[in-house]
This record gives C-alpha cells, structure tokens and sequence, in this order.
C-alpha cells in the first residue's frame, strides 16, 4: 500500500481491519497516540501510529495484556523485554500444563463411557483369560464398608489433596478377600487411581504386568457376587487358579449415572495354572 502522512481513526479502522472502539481506548490508555488538528480539533494518526497495530495484534496473539505491551512500543532495554517474555513464558507453561490435564481428565471420562456403551449395547458378560498392561496408581489403604462411599471416597479425595496431585480415569478397588467380597462382608482395601502428576514412590503402586482373569458386570453393585462366582466357576472349568483377591475397576458408577442398571464393572483376579 501507499503511505501517507495522516490518517482519519476511520481509515486506520479500515486499513488495520482494528475496530474505532478500539482505537479510541488505545489512544486514551497512550498506547497508540493520536494527534489532533489545530483547526477542527479532529483525531488522526500519523504513519508511525499505524504501523504499531499490527505489533499490537501480534503482542496480543502471544498473550500479553495491553499494559504489558506498552513498554514493548516505548522502546524498553533488552533486559527489560528478556524479563517480560521469559514470565510470560513461565506464564504459558503452566497454563499448557494444566490444559493438558483437564484434557485427559475429560478424555479418559469419555472413553469410559464409550466403553461402557460398547458393553452394554453388546451384552459383554464372556469370562476371559487377557494380559492387563502395567501401570502406577495412587493408593491408600481402607476398611470396606459401603461400595458407594468407597467409589465417592471422601477419604481418598482427601488424600489426594494432601499430597498435592489430581486424579483420572476409573476408581480401582483392591479387595484382599474374594470369599469376603462375594459375602459383602467388611475387609481391608486399596484404593485405587490413575494421577495427573508424577507420584512419589512411596504413593504409588503397580498394578498389572501380568495375565488376570476378567468379567464384565452389568448392573448394581448388590448382585456382583454372580459374576464373582461366574468367574471362579469358569476358572475351575478351564483348569485355572484364581488368586485370593480382585480387583474392581469401575468403568461407569455413582459418578456418572444414579441409574445402576446402566453401572458397568469389571472384575479382575490373579490367574495361573
């Protein structure tokens, strides 16, 4: 384009693609100065002031706020500008980070449900043999009670909090007595639950690495000792050994839905031969 030496607020408008509305509250905040004329008192912009909205634009696109900006135009020292960029930088970071997490929190959530639809829309109730990848979990040891306040933990949310970390994907339920869980009787557990944030060794556990025996169950949580005794009856069936305990992974419970027919549970035990 050909520039000129003055420009009227409506053709910088027109020019930069930048609203009057704007314009007007950058010339009142002195981040990008009008001048007025000596006869009519109109607002206009000198070349200069038009080229600073486009850096305007760009310093906006980055994430810095107006009064950042300011000491970008009036000319700060290197040092200066190091400092603003490297905070913003650090700014970015932590933001990017926690992005992140609220995106596998969300993510996880929906495959979840996605897997439970799959589920139940095709009855997958087969007891299988299958290879349960590794991985690390957050923990604590409880007495079992209730299955509901055990899955919508108080005490674990607490725990969570105290050790400064966030959580996602199903709750994990160890049960250290498959006789005394198909009885629903009490006994010790471990809770479990994937972390957002790296765990400290000693918060941590592995679960998996190894071949379990598993069933889905369909339904609320009072007749899963059916799909319990399906399992062991299959194992003995088939030549196999379960273990002493299980493990209930809670694909879809009280956190997604109140109706428990909709509840979809897998049930996990040691395997051997």
């Amino acid at each position: 384009m050909k520039y000129k030496d003055r420009y009227s607020i409506g053709e910088v408008s027109k020019i930069c693609n930048i609203s009057k509305k704007a314009l007007r509250y950058y010339d009142k905040i002195g981040l990008i100065n009008s001048e007025r004329t000596s006869n009519n008192n109109y607002r206009y912009y000198s070349n200069e002031s038009l080229l600073a909205v486009p850096v305007i634009k760009y310093y906006k696109q980055m994430g810095f706020k107006l009064d950042e900006m300011r000491g970008f135009i009036e000319g700060n020292a290197y040092s200066a500008i190091k400092r603003s960029f490297t905070t913003k930088i650090d700014e970015l970071k932590k933001i990017q980070e926690e992005t992140r997490r609220m995106y596998v929190s969300v993510k996880d959530w929906h495959d979840l449900i996605v897997e439970a639809e799959m589920v139940i829309e095709n009855n997958i109730q087969e007891v299988a043999v299958k290879y349960i990848e590794s991985s690390d979990y957050l923990f604590q040891n409880q007495t079992f009670n209730n299955i509901m306040e055990s899955i919508i933990n108080i005490e674990f949310t607490n725990y969570v909090e105290k050790v400064d970390n966030e959580i996602t994907g199903p709750v994990l339920i160890n049960f250290s007595s498959v006789q005394d869980r198909i009885e629903n009787k009490t006994q010790n557990v471990i809770i479990m639950q994937k972390t957002l944030k790296e765990c400290k060794d000693d918060e941590k556990m592995i679960f998996g690495g190894q071949m379990m025996i598993s069933c889905y169950h369909i339904g609320p949580h009072e007749t899963i000792d059916e799909t319990y005794r399906k399992i062991k009856n299959w194992a003995i069936n088939h030549n196999y050994k379960t273990g002493d305990e299980s493990f209930e992974r809670y694909v879809t419970d009280y956190w997604t839905t109140r109706s428990t027919s909709q509840f979809v549970t897998e049930v996990m035990m040691t395997v051997s031969r």
